[in-house]
């Protein structure tokens, strides 16, 4: 896949950090490459639910996070992006260090785009597939 926006890795650090739920939560970017990036959230405990495990909403989010940031790696200078919709899948507990969530394109498109993520769990050198998600963004002229 090809970045329209030369500056494509800028521009979505920018947009999407500058978000308050993103402040919330505190996560950062790992990879950002054209429709495919990685979202890093460090282990937190007012993030967990009461077994130590991340708590099932944030793991949507990430995954939210993920998938459209990767939409918004593709988008022309003076775009953003907006989920329509989202569906998260909860495969086994997320519990460790960090939870990563990638985001990748499936199918962009002018005005919706079509993007997944994966979200595996990290603790030691051992990663475990936590959640995955389908996610459709809305793109828009600013």
């Amino acid at each position: 896949m090809e970045a329209a926006n030369p500056d494509f890795a800028q521009a979505v650090r920018a947009v999407v950090l500058s978000m308050p739920a993103a402040k919330h939560l505190g996560f950062d970017f790992g990879r950002i490459e054209p429709g495919a990036v990685e979202v890093v959230q460090p282990y937190r405990q007012e993030l967990t639910e009461h077994n130590g495990f991340f708590q099932g909403g944030v793991l949507g989010s990430l995954a939210d996070f993920a998938a459209g940031s990767a939409a918004g790696t593709l988008l022309p200078p003076g775009w953003v992006n907006m989920t329509i919709d989202y569906t998260v899948k909860i495969v086994a507990p997320a519990k460790g260090e960090q939870v990563i969530a990638r985001g990748r394109v499936v199918k962009p498109g002018r005005t919706t785009t079509v993007a997944a993520a994966d979200v595996v769990a990290v603790s030691g050198p051992e990663e475990t597939l936590c959640a995955t998600a389908l996610v459709t963004m809305r793109n828009i002229k600013v």
